[in-house]
């Protein structure tokens, strides 16, 4: 009988990572102290120094995954020194390349079933619009063509991913510096 090793040491980040990647691939049901545990190969008594009950987990899970995809853009200092569209433009490049918007779908769902959840959709709608419509009234848009600039910005960045899974990463890229240009160009006044 072949044994398995067990780690020793696994930190609450560590804990809170495969809980989100279990999420993502299985559903919020499947996130599980033992699941975990086995994913981790660790025994399931080192959930329990980082966390009192599952409960805790869920609820720490929400809070990682803002700051992981969110506050970590929209609260970094340096990111708020730059020009409003390069700001827009390593704000779309660090989505990409850390796959910010990963989760974002399972998290929707999630909280269409649960109220901690929606409260959590609903801090990382309003942290991100903020952060985005910053940026958009910076470069002097305003009222209704502020606030749909916004939105278009917000809802491609958090939802691409999903929608279009075969696009390459240059593709992308291609398509983030045309969407800038797009929604960064005055409305045509006619």
């Amino acid at each position: 009988m072949a044994r398995t090793s067990i780690r020793r040491g696994v930190s609450k980040a560590e804990w809170l990572s495969a809980a989100l990647k279990t999420l993502s691939d299985k559903g919020v049901g499947a996130v599980t102290v033992e699941s975990l545990a086995k994913s981790l190969g660790i025994a399931k008594s080192g959930f329990y120094w980082h966390f009192r009950d599952r409960r805790e987990l869920l609820a720490e899970l929400l809070s990682y995954w803002i700051h992981e995809t969110t506050e970590i853009i929209s609260g970094n200092p340096q990111m708020l020194e730059l020009e409003p569209r390069a700001r827009l433009e390593k704000s779309v490049e660090m989505i990409l390349d850390y796959d910010f918007a990963g989760y974002d779908l399972v998290m929707r769902q999630w909280a269409l079933h649960d109220a901690d959840a929606a409260g959590a959709v609903r801090k990382v709608n309003r942290l991100r619009l903020d952060f985005i419509r910053r940026a958009f009234a910076e470069l002097g848009f305003e009222g209704e063509d502020l606030e749909m600039r916004t939105m278009l910005f917000v809802c491609y960045q958090s939802m691409e991913g999903a929608m279009f899974p075969r696009l390459s990463r240059k593709r992308r890229r291609e398509m983030m510096r045309r969407r800038i240009a797009l929604l960064t160009q005055p409305a045509s006044s006619s």
